[in-house]
């Protein structure tokens, strides 16, 4: 459908390139510009002082999600919006669903995967924790004139939960998902141990059972190693598996032993469900990802993905003057504004600020004996694959115009847009309301 039918153009942004080396914050990049501060490793005195006062006060196996982190450590950007670097590919994600063949395509679905996790900061950073009841929601301008939405909103604290949703209607494209990190101290390291998934449906590509077909999406863990002695470096490590109605990939993400090894190398092998083998991914997940067919004998490995050649596809955010107090960029901006300055005092005053009057408001709320309920998302059936899904029914077979009108009903996502009295609302009570309305016949959606 014509894009100048919905508000909301803008431009869209490219990535960052290959990775550099950046020790101070007089570090400039190509071109004179200074560099990005979530690049900048941290080393001065006070904040490592700050760091071993809290580690002293941990023993291995700590859960770090209760103990407030120094600033320097942190990433200038909300869990909610770091999401969106799996999605920062999505020409792979409409490659995958354009071809016909199911093998193939879940190949496909395998290098859009796996094609996230490289766009982080160089230095080791941390992303904000996100408060209860926070949101974020953006949208891309893609290269075949569609467009495609993402929200997300944290549902729980303890443990803290995320849960997202992101569509390209015109395309057939939904993922449903939700992160669920539990930090742990292990000594010189620590560990953030990412559970929940994410639900990839192609809505117009049916399975036998006549259902979208579904691919479901774990994530490997990611270690912070040297925070007492030696340099610090970000690891991923453990399993990451993809299942699809017909084929897995568990995909190890292998960190570097004390000896031998290397670091960032990934191997896995496609099967089908009956375990026959088709091909075999191996490689680095920062650098090249390459592929080889099981089935030719003397196969040689292709190139399956370069992280240093393809530009990661930046989300288009709404001004701040347009955005909530609760949504992620206004919520932290004068946390994110001081990190950028490498002003940790500040950061560290206000962040504090902000999580004060979290527990304030968790204090209320449990004198007066009154549930925290999520705004965007609901509980799921005990039968679904997530805890959380967007409250809102987006029907597969409805019209592209119908289902992007539904989604851009659940939150402000395009400039212009403005929130509604109905905003507020706890998910599961607008949710309880439209389907009221759905069975006396009277339309969900306008």
């Amino acid at each position: 459908m014509p894009l100048n039918k919905f508000i909301g153009k803008g431009h869209q942004h490219g990535g960052s390139g290959p990775s550099r080396d950046v020790s101070d914050s007089n570090s400039t990049v190509s071109g004179g510009e200074p560099a990005d501060s979530d690049d900048i490793e941290e080393t001065d005195e006070s904040g490592q002082s700050i760091l071993l006062n809290i580690i002293s006060q941990l023993k291995p196996g700590s859960d770090l999600s209760r103990i407030t982190l120094p600033t320097f450590i942190l990433e200038k950007r909300s869990m909610l919006e770091r999401i969106t670097n799996q999605l920062q590919h999505p020409e792979i994600v409409l490659d995958a669903k354009a071809d016909p063949d199911e093998l193939s395509r879940f190949v496909k679905i395998c290098k859009w995967y796996l094609s996230g996790w490289h766009i982080a900061p160089k230095a080791v950073k941390k992303p904000l924790n996100p408060v209860l009841g926070e949101h974020f929601t953006c949208y891309w301008n893609l290269p075949n004139k569609q467009q495609a939405f993402y929200i997300a909103e944290q549902v729980r604290h303890h443990p803290p939960e995320s849960a997202y949703f992101y569509m390209i209607p015109e395309s057939g494209i939904r993922v449903d998902g939700t992160c669920i990190p539990k930090s742990r101290f292990l000594g010189n390291s620590t560990a953030a141990i990412m559970e929940g998934s994410s639900v990839l449906q192609f809505l117009d590509l049916l399975d036998k059972n006549g259902k979208p077909e579904k691919y479901v999406l774990t994530q490997p863990n990611m270690y912070a190693r040297g925070i007492l002695f030696g340099k610090m470096k970000l690891e991923m490590g453990d399993h990451m598996v993809i299942k699809s109605p017909t084929f897995v990939v568990d995909v190890e993400f292998k960190t570097k032993g004390f000896i031998s090894g290397t670091y960032d190398a990934i191997h896995g092998v496609i099967k089908d469900h009956r375990g026959n083998e088709y091909y075999e991914i191996s490689g680095k997940w920062n650098d090249i990802i390459y592929i080889k067919d099981l089935r030719e004998k003397n196969a040689s490995k292709r190139v399956l993905f370069d992280t240093h050649k393809e530009l990661p596809s930046k989300p288009l955010v709404r001004s701040l003057s347009e955005q909530g107090e609760y949504e992620s960029r206004r919520l932290w901006k004068k946390v994110t504004d001081a990190l950028a300055r490498r002003d940790h005092d500040t950061a560290t005053r206000e962040k504090l600020g902000i999580e004060d009057y979290q527990r304030e408001l968790a204090k209320k709320r449990a004198e007066d004996g009154v549930e925290f309920h999520p705004k965007l998302f609901k509980p799921a059936k005990q039968d679904r694959d997530l805890n959380y899904y967007i409250y809102k029914d987006i029907p597969a077979d409805a019209s592209h115009e119908d289902q992007i009108r539904m989604i851009l009903e659940l939150a402000p996502i395009l400039p212009g847009q403005k929130f509604t009295d109905k905003f507020t609302i706890p998910a599961y009570k607008k949710s309880e309301i439209a389907e009221g309305r759905s069975t006396s016949g009277t339309p969900r959606s306008k």
